[in-house]
């Protein structure tokens, strides 16, 4: 069988098939990448850019991108253990401290460089970086709406979340929570999930999230519709039953031809009568009853004077 595939993994396709005209976007785009899913080691004297990805196409994206930004002579590899998981690895050798100190990369201080994100574009960028590195996002297909990024640092978690009140406009405001080893941004609200889809690039993601959200809605509102019009059927129901109840008790205390008022006397008739009728369709009865219009707030009166009279009588 076919395996469907993540709403995660579209979004990060997507980011990974858009053209960038700009290149400061797509330098943000990278310095957010390299700073969550890089590392920097030592090897004979020499620094070690490496950065790891499950996914074949991030890690083409990744790959091209650094050799197309610095001409770095990066190389693309994978190992796979036995349940035939696949791990793509980028190795940056020569241009690994040229790239981390044009990116104003630290890896030991949280701080965002302004020098990398400077306007709406690089901002834009940046959070599509880290998406890339470590977001994931819910279907809109699920019971609820959830988009994080995850974290190994508290400090960066701060400042990238800073981030999101920088961008003009922004009305998303996420959150912060720690996870096991992780700080992990996320907000929940769907509008401002399809807006940082847009921000970030994924425009056919985010027509397919609305979409999907507007499905949703839409059989949501019906339901919640229905569920208002079954408990008001309920109400009514089982409101007709009580006076239907209390009209019974008045009829054996004091009989309903005894009832002085002429309007209470003809309506305990129509409601033994008619026990699960609504108020309209007592007052449509009543009307012809007296050969003139009959509201369905006459009828309530009605019913609250009865109900007065069922409550002296019960004494």
């Amino acid at each position: 069988m076919k395996q469907v595939q993540s709403f995660t993994k579209q979004v990060k396709e997507e980011l990974c098939s858009n053209t960038y005209d700009s290149k400061d976007r797509l330098r943000a785009l990278l310095a957010a990448y390299i700073r969550i899913n890089g590392s920097l080691v030592f090897r004979d004297r020499k620094s070690l850019l490496t950065m790891q990805t499950e996914n074949a196409k991030i890690a083409k994206f990744i790959y091209q991108t650094i050799n197309m930004t610095y001409d770095a002579d990066a190389h693309l590899s994978f190992t796979s253990n036995n349940k035939k998981k696949v791990t793509y690895i980028i190795t940056v050798s020569d241009a690994s401290e040229t790239i981390i100190e044009d990116l104003d990369i630290s890896f030991l201080e949280g701080k965002i460089s302004k020098n990398i994100v400077r306007n709406d574009d690089t901002i834009a960028g940046y959070l599509a970086g880290a998406f890339l590195a470590s977001g994931s996002v819910n279907s809109p297909r699920t019971s609820n709406y959830h988009l994080e990024i995850s974290l190994n640092s508290e400090n960066y978690s701060k400042w990238l979340s800073k981030l999101f009140s920088r961008y003009k406009n922004s009305n998303i405001e996420p959150k912060i929570t720690h996870r096991r080893d992780n700080f992990v941004i996320y907000f929940k609200k769907s509008q401002q999930i399809a807006d940082f889809l847009i921000m970030i690039g994924a425009v056919n993601c985010c027509m397919e999230f609305e979409n999907v959200r507007v499905d949703r809605d839409f059989i949501n509102n019906t339901n919640r519709l229905t569920n208002i019009d079954t408990a008001n059927m309920k109400k009514t129901y089982e409101t007709a039953l009580r006076q239907a109840e209390e009209i019974r008790f008045i009829d054996s205390k004091l009989g309903i031809a005894n009832i002085s008022n002429e309007k209470q006397r003809v309506i305990c008739r129509l409601r033994l009568e008619n026990e699960t009728a609504s108020l309209m369709e007592i007052a449509n009865l009543a009307s012809k009853e007296f050969n003139k219009p009959i509201t369905k707030s006459n009828i309530n009166h009605i019913f609250r004077s009865i109900h007065q009279l069922w409550e002296k009588l019960s004494v």
